[in-house]
């Protein structure tokens, strides 16, 4: 029985008490019936009472069973606890002795090894000096036996000497001058700084210049060169320009080849200016082609600019133009 069954059980009771109560003070004349309901009641209740207990024992029996069920697992679960632990500190006590007897190994390993290291440098070193010590014995036999051979160089050395300290004081000589013209470099650099605003204003009437020496020196129908010659002669221009600088032997050819073309000053002043033009254009083009200039094109762009006396105009210009073209072959 439950203990909600008691509960009701006994509520039962009370009321049949308080039944039996009420019964007594109204009917004084059934006295025996409300004795032997009373008496009904009393073992209702110890009826009531002993299944209470009975459930009490057995829940009591119960509980104690699941106590005893959970201390076996409690022990259960120490003793494997404790098994792992004692297996855990084996293992930890196994990887000790392997690291120790590991380290120790190395130990054996790296004195050996610094005592074969030790044993081949004092054996090198040996070596090295009985090697030296036989080579001075022979170079001091050969400088005897030249110096007997060949006594007759002796005013040859001491002139050599002499050659030596004076190529020394020369040297000596153009490390000051050297000095001198670095000092000099400075002093024109800051003189340049100070030409740059009048480099700069003279800039545009050079371009302007060259534009009219270009417009006086395109060669038309008239001129004295065939197109034949003007072209071979500007694909010689543009090989010489190629890097950018003319060396003496490329200007020499090139005066050899004006004179067999028949290619007059003013013809050559306009086709070098479009050579260089041409070059400059490449050389922008190429720098632009990755859609960035890094510094080393640049610097280049820089040096070409100067040498071909191209303006900034100019150059904006044609980097313009050149991006632009960049641009829409991309899109």
């Amino acid at each position: 029985m439950t203990p909600a069954e008691l509960e009701e059980q006994k509520r039962k009771v009370e009321e049949l008490k308080k039944k039996i109560l009420e019964q007594k003070r109204k009917t004084a004349d059934a006295s025996e019936d409300v004795q032997k309901r009373a008496e009904d009641a009393r073992r209702a209740e110890e009826e009531a009472k002993k299944r209470e207990e009975e459930e009490a024992a057995k829940r009591e029996k119960e509980e104690a069973a699941k106590r005893k069920e959970e201390e076996a697992a409690r022990k259960a679960e120490e003793e494997a606890r404790l098994r792992e632990d004692e297996e855990r500190r084996k293992e930890e006590e196994e990887r000790r002795k392997e690291e120790e007897s590991r380290l120790r190994e190395e130990e054996a390993r790296r004195k050996a090894e610094e005592e074969a290291i030790s044993k081949a440098e004092a054996e090198a070193k040996r070596k090295g000096e009985e090697a030296a010590r036989v080579k001075v014995e022979e170079e001091r036999q050969r400088a005897l036996e030249e110096a007997k051979e060949q006594a007759e160089f002796v005013t040859l050395k001491r002139a050599e000497e002499q050659e030596r300290r004076r190529e020394e004081e020369s040297r000596r000589k153009i490390e000051e001058a050297r000095r001198k013209i670095e000092e000099q470099k400075r002093k024109e650099a800051e003189q340049s700084r100070k030409e740059e605003e009048a480099r700069k204003k003279k800039e545009k009437e050079e371009e302007e210049r060259k534009k009219e020496q270009a417009k006086k020196a395109v060669p038309q129908k008239g001129g004295k060169a065939s197109p034949a010659a003007i072209e071979a002669y500007s694909s010689a221009l543009k090989q010489a320009w190629g890097d950018g600088a003319l060396s003496k032997d490329e200007e020499v050819l090139l005066a050899t080849l004006r004179k067999s073309l028949g290619i007059t000053p003013e013809e050559h002043g306009g086709l070098e200016q479009e050579v260089q033009l041409e070059i400059y254009l490449e050389a922008v083009v190429n720098g632009w082609k990755d859609g960035s200039i890094s510094p080393e094109d640049s610097e280049h762009l820089d040096g070409l600019r100067e040498k071909f006396r191209i303006s900034a105009d100019e150059h904006m210009r044609m980097e313009k133009q050149v991006r632009r073209e960049i641009l829409k072959q991309r899109a």
